[in-house]
């Protein structure tokens, strides 16, 4: 069978038998259209497909001057692919199967709001309903919406596409919980016990009310359908600009500034990995770099040292 006839049971294995997300399955298809479109190989043999190739291929990756996390991910399709392939007995063995290959990443610290910004932020998007003078306007509304959408994304540190994702049952206002549905369907709850937030939530609930329940999404945009993450960045960077906030702010930010935050508050980090929903606390252990930067500026210019005067 040919290369491009493998890719198309591969995709119907993952929609129907792994069940696996739009989003997964649609980042499997551009990984695997870069491969086949590779010296032409779509009609090609199975057999063509050896640990040489592969590693021709990997090496293209990197002469295309892509981002590490971008090979290891296509690497990571293909591997998923020929072992889809073994399996299923298309071929013996996966060209994977004695290939020593590691792409090491970066180590990039999460980027957080600072203090004074995330202030700017939340006093001006409150000044700016406040000063829209039709309180009936799609304008106003929106205004009302943006900020339920940036204070529970503060909040609760979830993520844009959970956000997005939201349904109106996911969410007691009355109550101050939140369900969260993450990463492997994995859900949480959690609380919202700030005051200013919850009526945020009240706000916007009593004017899209009748909207969130025919579409059965909590937040809805313009044209009454799902509001879309793309919708909540240019949202978010558009109150960063006429906030005259210089540095850039996205919706990710958020949540790295509530993890450190409370990090910074002395918050156990295990509490921290189920607030996030991380599956490993290694993943949640990257804010303690942060959190030891914070505690080197701390002992820096607040160590009683400092007053001993001894000389």
């Amino acid at each position: 069978m040919k290369l491009f006839e493998m890719i198309k049971l591969f995709e119907a294995h993952c929609i129907y038998e792994k069940n696996l997300s739009s989003k997964t399955v649609k980042a499997y298809n551009i990984d695997l259209k870069q491969f086949r479109e590779y010296k032409d190989s779509e009609n090609s043999s199975l057999d063509l497909f050896d640990k040489i190739y592969i590693k021709e291929y990997v090496k293209y990756l990197f002469e295309q001057e892509l981002k590490a996390k971008s090979i290891k991910r296509k690497v990571g399709t293909l591997k998923t692919f020929f072992n889809f392939l073994e399996f299923e007995e298309f071929i013996e063995f996966s060209p994977f199967k004695k290939m020593q290959l590691s792409i090491k990443l970066p180590k990039r610290l999460p980027k957080t709001i600072d203090k004074k910004d995330l202030r700017r932020f939340f006093k001006f998007i409150y000044a700016y309903k406040e000063n829209i003078e039709d309180k009936n306007s799609y304008t106003y509304y929106a205004a009302v919406r943006d900020i339920a959408v940036t204070e529970l994304l503060f909040a609760t540190g979830m993520r844009v596409s959970e956000l997005c994702h939201l349904k109106p049952t996911d969410i007691n206002i009355q109550r101050g919980i939140v369900n969260i549905f993450g990463k492997g369907s994995k859900e949480r709850a959690i609380q919202i016990c700030d005051p200013e937030v919850k009526q945020s939530l009240v706000e916007y609930y009593k004017l899209f009310n009748k909207k969130i329940y025919e579409k059965n999404f909590f937040f809805i945009n313009r044209l009454n359908n799902m509001l879309s993450e793309d919708s909540v960045r240019h949202m978010i960077k558009r109150y960063q600009l006429l906030s005259g906030i210089r540095k850039h702010v996205t919706p990710h930010q958020f949540r790295h500034t509530l993890a450190t935050g409370l990090l910074e508050e002395n918050v156990d980090i295990r509490y921290i990995q189920n607030i996030l929903g991380h599956s490993s606390i290694l993943t949640t252990q990257i804010y303690t770099v942060v959190n030891s930067q914070h505690q080197k500026k701390i002992l820096k210019t607040r160590h009683p040292r400092k007053h001993l005067n001894i000389h």
